[in-house]
C-alpha cells in the first residue's frame, strides 16, 4: 500500500517536472517576440495546460495499455520507469536542451518492463493490430424497399433477408411513414504498439511541423506582402495570444494524459495483480481499479500538477527554443504555435502520445526557413536532434538498470 502511494507521488513529481520542462513549448515564441512577458506567458500556459489536461483519455489509455504487456508491470516497475524518465528530464533541463518528456517516460516504461520480464523482449508491444466491427444504419435502396415491403415484417423489428445471393439485415420503421433501413458492417483495423504510436510519430511529427510551418508562413507572407510591418506586428501580436493559449491547451491535452495513464496502470496492477487493495477501508475505496480506466480524481490531480509545474517555468529551455534557434517576429510566433497546436491536436485525437517538443521545434524551423535557410541555427537544431534520438534508449537503459538493481535487493 505504501509503495503504491509512493509510486503515485513519484508519477506526480514527473508530471510537475514535465510541466516546467515543457513550458517552453507553448510560451517560448511569445516571450521571444516580446508579445508577453515571461510571467504573463507562464500564467497563460499554466491555465491552458490545466484546461487541456481535463479533456479526453485516449493518450492515457495508449500509455497505460498499448505499449507493454501489463502482466509484467508492478509498482516497482513503474517506479523504476519514472526514476529513469525524471533523471533524463532533469539532465536535459539542466543543460538547457529541449527533449521529449513523453519519450523519456515511454523509454523508461519499456526498459523497466523489460527488466521486470527477465529480459523477454515480447513484454514490449512493438507492433500490434486490432480489428473491430462497426455497424451503421443507412437508408435502404429503392429495390430493397420494394422487395421487403411485402415480407410481412413487424414494425420496429430487425430481420434477416435474402435478396438474390445477398444476405442483408433490414430494420423496419415503427410506423408506415418511417423509412426502412439497412444494417451495414465494416471492419476497422487499428494499429498500435511502440512502432506505430511512438517511433513513426517521432520522425513524422517534427517533419510535419516543419513542412506545415513553412507552408503557413509562406502563405502569410504572400497574403500580407503589401501591408506595413507595424500593422502586421500589432495584429499578430494579439493573435499570438490565441495561438499560445491553443498550444498550451493541446500540450495539456496530450502531455498530462501520459501521467494519468501511468497512475491508472499503477492502481490497476495493485488491484488485479498484487491485490494490495483487497482490504481497503471505505474511505480509500476510490483507489480500487478492477478495470483499466481513468478516474476523474486522477485527471483533476494531474491537471493541477502539470499547471503548477508550468507555473514554475523553465527559463533555460525558453532561451533555447525562443531565441537560439531562429529570430522571430509576432507573425512567425503565431505561425509556429498554430502549426504545432494543429499537429498535436490531430495526434491526441488518435491517442498518439506525441512529443510536443519535437513538433514545436520542427514548426519553428519551418517558419524560420521562410526567411532564408541560414536564418535557422542548424547547429542548435542538430543538438536537439541528438537529444530526440537518444531519449528513448537512454531513459530505457536508466530504468532497466534501476529495475535490475531493485530486483537484486529482493524487490519485484
Amino acid at each position: 500500500m505504501t509503495l503504491v502511494i509512493c509510486v503515485v507521488l513519484v508519477a506526480l513529481a514527473f508530471e510537475y517536472v514535465n510541466g516546467f520542462h515543457d513550458t517552453a513549448n507553448a510560451i517560448a515564441t511569445s516571450v521571444a517576440t516580446k508579445v508577453l512577458t515571461p510571467a504573463q506567458a507562464i500564467v497563460l500556459s499554466a491555465f491552458g495546460n490545466l484546461v487541456g489536461a481535463l479533456m479526453g483519455t485516449a493518450v492515457a489509455k495508449t500509455i497505460g495499455q498499448g505499449l507493454v504487456e501489463t502482466q509484467f508491470v508492478t509498482s516497482i516497475t513503474i517506479m523504476s520507469a519514472l526514476i529513469g524518465a525524471i533523471t533524463w528530464n532533469l539532465f536535459t533541463w539542466w543543460i538547457g536542451l529541449p527533449s521529449s518528456s513523453s519519450h523519456a517516460l515511454i523509454g523508461g516504461l519499456a526498459g523497466a518492463t523489460l527488466a521486470s520480464a527477465g529480459g523477454q523482449w515480447t513484454a514490449i508491444k512493438w507492433i500490434s493490430t486490432k480489428t473491430k466491427i462497426v455497424s451503421q444504419l443507412i437508408p435502404a435502396p429503392k429495390e430493397v424497399v420494394q422487395a421487403v415491403s411485402q415480407a410481412g415484417f413487424g414494425p420496429g423489428t430487425t430481420n434477416n433477408y435474402t435478396l438474390g445471393t445477398n444476405h442483408i439485415q433490414v430494420v423496419m420503421p415503427d410506423d408506415t411513414a418511417g423509412q426502412i433501413l439497412l444494417v451495414t458492417t465494416r471492419a476497422i483495423t487499428e494499429h498500435g504498439g511502440i512502432w506505430h504510436k511512438v517511433v513513426k510519430p517521432m520522425f513524422m511529427a517534427p517533419l510535419c511541423g516543419l513542412i506545415v510551418g513553412f507552408v503557413i508562413m509562406g502563405l502569410l507572407l504572400i497574403l500580407l506582402r503589401r501591408m506595413r510591418p507595424k500593422v502586421v506586428n500589432t495584429f499578430f501580436g494579439r493573435m499570438q495570444l490565441l495561438s499560445a493559449g491553443w498550444m498550451s491547451y493541446e500540450h495539456g491535452r496530450n502531455d498530462a494524459q501520459k501521467t494519468m495513464g501511468i497512475i491508472a496502470l499503477t492502481l490497476f496492477a495493485a488491484t488485479t495483480q498484487s491485490h494490495v487493495f483487497d482490504h481497503l477501508p471505505p474511505l480509500l475505496g476510490f483507489l480500487r481499479t478492477p478495470t483499466f480506466d481513468i478516474a476523474l480524481w486522477v485527471k483533476v490531480v494531474c491537471a493541477i500538477t502539470i499547471a503548477a509545474g508550468t507555473a514554475a517555468g523553465g527559463w533555460k529551455i525558453i532561451k533555447t527554443m525562443g531565441k537560439n534557434v531562429v529570430r522571430m517576429q509576432p507573425i512567425h510566433g503565431f505561425a509556429a504555435q498554430t502549426t504545432a497546436a494543429s499537429v498535436i491536436g490531430v495526434a491526441t485525437h488518435f491517442g498518439i502520445p506525441l512529443s510536443t517538443t519535437h513538433v514545436i521545434s520542427g514548426s519553428i524551423m519551418g517558419v524560420g526557413a521562410t526567411k532564408r535557410l541560414n536564418a535557422v541555427k542548424w547547429g542548435v537544431a542538430e543538438r536537439m536532434l541528438w537529444a530526440w534520438v537518444l531519449t528513448i534508449p537512454i531513459s530505457g537503459a536508466l530504468s532497466y538498470g534501476t529495475m535490475r538493481l531493485l530486483m537484486l535487493f529482493g524487490h519485484h
